[in-house]
Formats: C-alpha cells, sequence, structure tokens
C-alpha cells in the first residue's frame, strides 16, 4: 500500500488532509518528494508512523510528548515508552482522583440544593472569588 496520495494516505488512516497536514507543520510527519507526475506519495514508513501518532493520540498523549515518543519508537527503544505510558498513566490517575472528589462535591451541592432552604444553595454565592464568600 505504498505510494499512496496525501487523501488516501490519510483516509486509510482515519484522519483527514488537513490533520495529516497539520502533523507535518508541528514536525512529526515529513513532507515527501514529488514523484512521477508532481503528486507526493506516502510510504508504508509514512504509514507507520501516522498510526503511531493516532494511537498515541487515542491515549492521551500530546502532540508534544509524540513527537519526544517518535524516535524511540522507530528505533524500537521501547524503555522510553514505557517511561512515558507510566508517567501518563500517573496522570490520568491523578486526573480521575481529582474528577471523584469534584463528583463527590458535586453531589453534595445537589442535595443541599434539593433539600436544603435555599440559602444554603445560595452560598456558593456565585460571582465572588471563594474566599470572599467565607468558602475554604
Amino acid at each position: 500500500m505504498a505510494g499512496l496520495t496525501i487523501s488516501r494516505f490519510a483516509a486509510a488512516a482515519g484522519v483527514g488532509v488537513e490533520t495529516v497536514r497539520f502533523y507535518q507543520r508541528r514536525g512529526l510527519l515529513a513532507v515527501p518528494e514529488r514523484q512521477g507526475p508532481g503528486y507526493r506519495e506516502y510510504s508504508e514508513a509514512d504509514q507507520r508512523r501516522l498510526a503511531f501518532i493516532c494511537r498515541a493520540r487515542e491515549l492521551g498523549f500530546t502532540l508534544s510528548e509524540i513527537g519526544d515518543l517518535l524516535s524511540p519508537a522507530e528505533t524500537g527503544f521501547t524503555d522510553d515508552i514505557l517511561q512515558a505510558a507510566r508517567a501518563k498513566l500517573d496522570q490520568v490517575q491523578k486526573q480521575f482522583t481529582e474528577l471523584a472528589l469534584l463528583r463527590c462535591r458535586l453531589r453534595q451541592l445537589v442535595r443541599v440544593c434539593e433539600d436544603g432552604d435555599g440559602a444554603d444553595c445560595l452560598a456558593l454565592r456565585l460571582g465572588q472569588p471563594a474566599q470572599a464568600a467565607g468558602m475554604p
């Protein structure tokens, strides 16, 4: 499947042409030389690189992080990828913990607003900083 034009290359990866161009501008994908009739043709190596980028994005890696991982991915140096995956997992776990705490606080607010006298619900003092409203 080598020698794909940009539209077929993008479609094969399930992304748009503008996504491919965006990755090129960011330096994640090379812009191939024009071949034969003046079209740029993408190789199997380009396809593997784009597939790696797409999988890494699905796993929550930023474009900057992906840029750092491309070289180790292409050379087979898995220690760097393992370290990055562990760091991303730690970050996700921290976000999960923060979201769980936020969920508990919101559930409590819903109960107060549903069951309280209204003044308790309004204790949020919308539009005022939390400290100015006497809240921690």
